[in-house]
């Protein structure tokens, strides 16, 4: 069978910058999306060989009733940055090759364009893995109002996740585009839009 060639595009953007606004924009206009997010889930399920790495790395501390204790890692890793580091190299293997598997479901089913949601398109170095990189930047103070206001988080909490994660410039240098997700959702719905209707072939 002839597998038909696929757009694929790298969304990324920091923690409540209007990501997953864009990516379920992409979803509307006819994009697959693949959420990275719920694919490292997938990946530490219980009975997993990332799970049993990261055990093997971090011990017990991180489990609870046989499934991984994510509130008991973040404590660990995000006031660590080599802890950090040590986790992603554990995890981030395991969501590219599930990406991958992704991908190659999606050339077999007809699908014209792919977007994979990677909040760390960065950090895991998969900035030139793809056809465009598209980034949603949002100022920090406004993504951090976001995170008190909508996800119950204290402020420092939400100042620790920003600063764990590459910063906008960083992000913005690996990017063919940079939509604003500081406004309304129907303002970065339209620059979805935008960018679709200038590099999605029709």
């Amino acid at each position: 069978m002839t597998l038909l060639p696929v757009l694929r595009i790298g969304l990324t953007g920091g923690i409540a910058s209007g990501k997953s606004t864009a990516a379920a924009r992409f979803g509307a206009l006819g994009a697959r999306v693949v959420d990275h997010d719920v694919l490292a889930r997938r990946a530490v399920e219980p009975g997993s060989a990332a799970l049993v790495d990261i055990v093997s790395e971090f011990g017990d501390r991180v489990i609870r009733d046989h499934a991984l204790d994510r509130q008991a890692l973040a404590s660990v890793v995000f006031s660590d940055d080599h802890a950090r580091q040590r986790l992603n190299a554990i995890v981030h293997p395991y969501v590219i090759a599930m990406g991958a598997a992704a991908d190659r479901q999606a050339r077999r089913e007809g699908v014209d364009v792919v977007v994979h949601d990677i909040p760390l398109l960065v950090e895991s170095g998969q900035g030139h893995d793809f056809d465009l990189v598209v980034t949603v930047a949002a100022p920090d103070d406004v993504r951090i109002r976001r995170m008190v206001e909508l996800r119950g988080m204290t402020e420092a909490d939400a100042v620790a996740r920003i600063r764990a994660q590459a910063s906008d410039p960083e992000r913005e240098a690996a990017a063919d585009a940079v939509l604003d997700g500081s406004g309304r959702v129907a303002d970065l719905d339209s620059q979805v839009d935008a960018f679709w209707a200038l590099h999605v072939p029709r």
